[in-house]
């Protein structure tokens, strides 16, 4: 990359609209190049200066301005719908009936209203095909960068409008739930390591712990598979965490991982392991892994077998 993609490539960069790839390009070459660096520099003081003097939003304004421009776009596509017909029979008999209506169409409402409460959820399918709108579900940002600090705090970069910065010690919530949405990024792997490594802090929640779990059993890269079972190692004889672990065990393509599988339930030294560690024997290619095993095994004088 040269130096004048890359001050091209910055501003996209510091509204987080580079992908994954296209960050690594710029980041290489930012540490080679002290005038890109120092554009860099510029363009972030230009935005903290900005951020300064941009005024307060209600909280919630985002959300309800796109609430209310998928509600104008339903309306507007429904526009010459048959449906047209049935909303305008609505509007003249029921929003604004005839005075002598009135009565009979508010008990009406009343019933409506309060038997419908009862079996139409919060979030309802039919209500947003009927164009009728609703607050939408929580939705956690886009996270960008995670750095923790000396202090205890840890800095997270995430995507609003434009990308943000939240500081904070892990007992926020606000905090662990953007690492969570971290270590769960299926485009960035190195988020997702340096996350769970901050996470690992925190497994007595067993929020995270299930976060760590799913990423030892799912995630497509082994680093993040590794990181996550250093971070369980606690919790090596929780009756979950021993059968993920077995899971692994037995279908991990990663040799470095079954490995450190065997290691974690080796330590709980429960009955059922030395099955998981018998079945490995019998599907099992790689020649360390199967040393380890058969070691593990003699270690708790269970048989090897014949295999």
């Amino acid at each position: 990359m040269n130096c004048d993609t890359a001050r091209q490539q910055l501003v996209l960069f510091l509204y987080a609209e580079l992908s994954f790839e296209e960050e690594e390009l710029l980041e290489q070459h930012l540490d080679a190049c002290a005038g890109c660096r120092a554009e860099r520099a510029r363009l972030d003081k230009m935005g903290a200066l900005l951020d300064a003097a941009e005024p307060e939003v209600p909280a919630g304004l985002l959300a309800r301005c796109r609430r209310d421009l998928a509600s104008a776009l339903v309306q507007e596509r429904r526009r010459q719908s048959p449906a047209a017909l049935l909303r305008g029979f609505w509007s003249k008999w029921v929003v604004s009936p005839p005075l002598w209506m009135r009565p009979v169409g508010a008990v009406a409402m009343l019933a409506i209203g309060f038997f419908g409460a009862r079996f139409v959820p919060a979030h309802s399918p039919a209500l947003a095909q009927m164009g009728v709108p609703q607050d939408p579900p929580p939705v956690i940002s886009k996270v960008r960068l995670v750095n923790p600090d000396s202090t205890g705090q840890v800095r997270v970069q995430y995507d609003e409008v434009r990308q943000r910065e939240l500081r904070g010690h892990l007992d926020d919530d606000r905090i662990r739930r953007l690492l969570l949405a971290a270590a769960a990024d299926p485009a960035d792997p190195g988020l997702r390591v340096d996350s769970i490594d901050i996470l690992k802090n925190q497994t007595s929640d067993n929020e995270v712990r299930r976060a760590l779990l799913n990423a030892l059993r799912a995630d497509t890269n082994s680093g993040v598979r590794l990181k996550a079972l250093d971070a369980l190692r606690p919790y090596a004889s929780d009756p979950e965490t021993r059968q993920v672990l077995a899971q692994v065990l037995l279908t991990d393509d990663n040799p470095g991982v079954r490995t450190q599988a065997i290691d974690l339930l080796v330590q709980s030294k429960e009955p059922d392991v030395v099955g998981v560690l018998q079945q490995l024997l019998r599907q099992e290619d790689n020649s360390y892994v199967r040393s380890r095993s058969q070691k593990a095994l003699n270690d708790m004088k269970a048989s090897v077998g014949t295999f």
